[in-house]
């Protein structure tokens, strides 16, 4: 799918950026998200919008279309990428198929503090209750895949987003803060949530799609960096000097490696989707680290080559840098590189 295909689907356009004189407001940010979102959402109920599945023997085309929602809209394509995630893992792991017409999160991290907790009763009907922290897409999301920790080890739950059995705490969120504000994500708090488990004990982490999905969270941060580097494209353009060319030759390479290596990645994917060879770990710590390593790069060097002029002028740029910054801190830096190194030293198989 096209980028312009893309941004035909995904409908209604963002509205026009504020004036100049007007305050930074989140909750406009993330109305109009959720706006976008449910446009998304039902364009790819009709097909208007295609994400294939991981291993599909398409996942290229998945990962094109990542990256052109980024690269139109960080925060929209953190929303969407979650719920084509969630599909894929309710096929994965042979969850019940989504009824029309709900959109889905992916709430899974789990940073220390209270966590979420699942129970079963004496008729064998599960619920969960607690805190789950970073849950992009609470006030528009109607449904949740979410990890809890049960007696028998940490499971995954489809979750109704009931009034009642859920609240979104929006003292502990992004709301107030500029970058992915628009992605909605704050804590969330469950009471006795009714929840059905989707695979067995660890399942989540385990499938072979885990690593895939991580790739697709990558090709949403290389759209990011796209649409960052339009502001250096332009200034090379008007003719900025051999050292905006410089700063635009580097970036070039930069997302054009990243590119063929999502691509190369999708393809290995499509040969062996339920990695009997044992590679997804190793494939997904490779090209979560260089998209990574390559949009910080690309920050720097848009930065380095426009000055403060568009950052402090361009309200659309500004977003795209703080979305771009905070998104690429899902990557676990050195705790991410490390564990790739132990793996490639063959220590890990000892």
């Amino acid at each position: 799918m096209t980028e312009d295909a893309v941004r035909r689907a995904v409908v209604p356009e963002a509205p026009a950026p504020p004036g100049e004189a007007d305050e930074f407001d989140a909750r406009t940010l993330r109305a109009e998200t959720s706006t976008r979102f449910r446009a998304a959402v039902a364009a790819i109920e009709a097909g208007d919008l295609n994400f294939p599945l991981p291993g599909s023997g398409a996942t290229a085309e998945r990962f094109a279309a990542l990256q052109a929602v980024a690269e139109d809209d960080l925060c929209l394509a953190r929303l969407v990428e979650g719920h084509v995630d969630a599909l894929a893992i309710l096929d994965e792991l042979g969850g019940r198929a989504p009824a029309p017409g709900r959109r889905w999160g992916v709430w899974a991290a789990e940073p220390p503090g209270e966590g979420l907790f699942a129970v079963r009763d004496a008729d064998g009907r599960w619920s969960v209750s607690g805190l789950k922290q970073y849950c992009s897409g609470a006030h528009s999301c109607t449904h949740a895949l979410v990890t809890a920790r049960a007696e028998d080890g940490r499971r995954l739950f489809a979750v109704p987003l009931t009034a009642g059995t859920y609240k979104p705490v929006d003292g502990l969120s992004l709301i107030h803060t500029l970058g992915m504000a628009g992605s909605d994500t704050p804590d969330v708090r469950f009471h006795s949530a009714a929840a059905e488990p989707v695979g067995g004990v660890e399942g989540y982490v385990d499938r072979p799609g885990f690593q895939h999905g991580g790739i697709g969270v990558a090709a949403c941060w290389l759209g990011g960096a796209r649409a960052v580097a339009r502001v250096l494209r332009a200034a090379a353009h008007r003719g900025g000097g051999p050292h905006a060319d410089a700063h635009l030759g580097a970036v070039d390479i930069d997302l054009r490696a990243a590119g063929l290596l999502l691509e190369a990645a999708a393809a290995e994917i499509d040969t062996d989707p339920l990695d009997a060879k044992g590679e997804a770990r190793l494939r997904s710590l490779r090209v979560r680290g260089f998209v990574e390593a390559a949009c910080d790069r690309t920050l720097g060097h848009v930065g380095r080559a426009t000055g403060a002029g568009p950052l402090c002028h361009d309200r659309r740029h500004a977003r795209d840098v703080a979305d771009l910054t905070v998104y690429i801190r899902q990557h676990h830096a050195e705790r991410n590189l490390a564990e790739l190194g132990a793996l490639v030293s063959g220590r890990e198989e000892e």
